[in-house]
C-alpha cells in the first residue's frame, strides 16, 4: 500500500500561485508515473498533469501552460507549480502514482485549493 504526504494547498487570490508537494512512501517498488488529479465539487475526478519515468509529460487542456509538474525520482516526490490560478481551479488536488511491476494506480487523500478574491 502506498501512502502519500501532500502539502501546499490553501486559499489564493485569482492570478496567484501555489506549489503542491507530494511524497510517496510505503512501497519498495519503483514509481513509473507520478502526478496530480483534481476533483471540483459536483464533478468527476480529472487528470491535471503526470510525468513518467521515460519523460512523457501529460497536461490537461485546461492547464494552458500555467502549471508545471516535476518529480524527484530518488525521493519519490512530485510537485505541481500552479501559476495564474483562476476560480475554476478550485478543487481538491490528489497526488497520483502508478507503480512499476504491478502497474497499479494510487491516489492520496487530497489537498484543498481554493481560488477566491
Amino acid at each position: 500500500q502506498v501512502q502519500f504526504a501532500e502539502s501546499g494547498g490553501g486559499l489564493v487570490q485569482p492570478g496567484g500561485s501555489l506549489t503542491l508537494s507530494c511524497a510517496a512512501s510505503g512501497t519498495t517498488l519503483s514509481i513509473y508515473t507520478m502526478g496530480w488529479y483534481r476533483q471540483a465539487p459536483g464533478k468527476q475526478r480529472e487528470l491535471v498533469a503526470t510525468l513518467a519515468n521515460d519523460g512523457e509529460t501529460i497536461y490537461a487542456g485546461f492547464v494552458k501552460g500555467r502549471f508545471i509538474v516535476s518529480r524527484d525520482h530518488r525521493k519519490k516526490e512530485a510537485y505541481l507549480q500552479m501559476n495564474n490560478l483562476a476560480p475554476e481551479d478550485t478543487a481538491v488536488y490528489f497526488c497520483y502514482a502508478r507503480l512499476e511491476t504491478i502497474w497499479r494506480d494510487y491516489w492520496g487523500q487530497g489537498t484543498q485549493v481554493t481560488v477566491s478574491p
